[in-house]
């Protein structure tokens, strides 16, 4: 049995699928996330993105995230590894600081549903859509007390 591609292809060298593959499916890089200008902390809040379906914890509309939403992140093999904000279980983020995948990954466990099982998916646990605020003051309340 060969070894799994995430342990011998390094990311650069992924194929799109094997990219795409590596995403779990958590959700949490939907998340609006605020930051302190002056320390550059972190505060992950429960407000989804204006695409993100909370209920399948996906985006409505992948294809086009980039068009429709000017803040969307492309992840690519040289950012990962300087996005501050990739939730420390993120694949990606994993992969490029050479660790192994969890056992809940759908890649692991070969089921989907593991990643929202395991209860490390943001399923259920938005409360707000962005398009739904109007100011930035209105993310105060949602502000999360740590990484989801």
């Amino acid at each position: 049995m060969s070894e799994a591609f995430w342990k011998t292809t390094p990311l650069s060298q992924m194929s799109p699928e094997q990219w795409e593959s590596l995403c779990d499916g958590c959700g949490k890089c939907c998340l609006a996330k605020l930051e302190d200008e002056d320390s550059g902390e972190i505060y992950w809040t429960s407000v989804g993105c204006r695409l993100f379906d909370a209920e399948a914890c996906r985006c409505h509309d992948y294809e086009n995230r980039f068009a429709k939403v000017a803040d969307c992140v492309r992840l690519t093999p040289d950012n990962v590894k300087t996005i501050s904000w990739l939730p420390a279980t993120c694949a990606y983020r994993l992969i490029a600081e050479g660790e192994d995948l969890y056992w809940w990954h759908p890649l692991v466990s070969g089921d989907p549903m593991t990643v929202h099982e395991a209860g490390i998916s943001i399923r259920g646990r938005v409360e707000a859509l962005e398009d739904e605020l109007d100011e930035p003051e209105a993310y105060f309340p949602y502000i999360l007390e740590e990484e989801p």
